[in-house]
């Protein structure tokens, strides 16, 4: 068993990457940090932002929408998420989701948190330039998913096109 020490952390606080899948990710709880158990991660994105279909094999993901709105797409249906809201896909179950309001905040938890080095593999540490730029690479999460495991990409966003996201 490992020997867990406490994690505090104030608002802000945390590893801040850029993901190359359309976000800035605050790591709040590592999968080192919780002896495996969970990954926990804030996430910032800006409206448009989606996700391929895609399913993790062996973790179970929950979003909690902190700000804004996001439409998800669990399991063949869709629904409109906003502040105060959840979602739990359960390890295996195909979703993706799609900021349509300006900007969204959510908080992510992964159950276990071996997707960790999926996630870190398609970012890097969040810089001024970076954050300004804020590069979408989808090849680069394709190859840490094929790298890194953790997820499953089974094919493009499911959503229409919608006018204003």
């Amino acid at each position: 068993m490992t020997n867990l020490v406490p994690i505090v952390r104030a608002d802000g606080d945390g590893e801040k990457l850029w993901f190359y899948g359309g976000g800035v990710h605050t790591w709040l709880a590592t999968n080192a940090e919780t002896g495996g158990a969970f990954l926990l991660f804030d996430d910032i994105m800006t409206i448009g932002k989606t996700t391929p279909m895609h399913s993790h094999p062996e973790v179970d993901e929950t979003l909690y929408v902190l700000e804004g709105e996001i439409l998800v797409h669990v399991d063949g249906r869709e629904q409109k998420l906003g502040r105060g809201s959840l979602a739990m896909v359960p390890r295996g179950v195909p979703h993706a989701f799609l900021v349509t309001s300006e900007s969204a905040r959510l908080l992510t938890l992964e159950t276990p948190g071996s997707s960790e080095a999926f996630y870190r593999g398609a970012s890097e540490p969040l810089t001024p330039n970076l954050e300004a730029t804020a590069p979408v690479d989808f090849d680069r999460v394709r190859a840490s998913a094929a790298r890194n495991g953790g997820i499953e990409i089974l094919g493009p966003p499911p959503f229409a096109v919608r006018s204003g996201a």
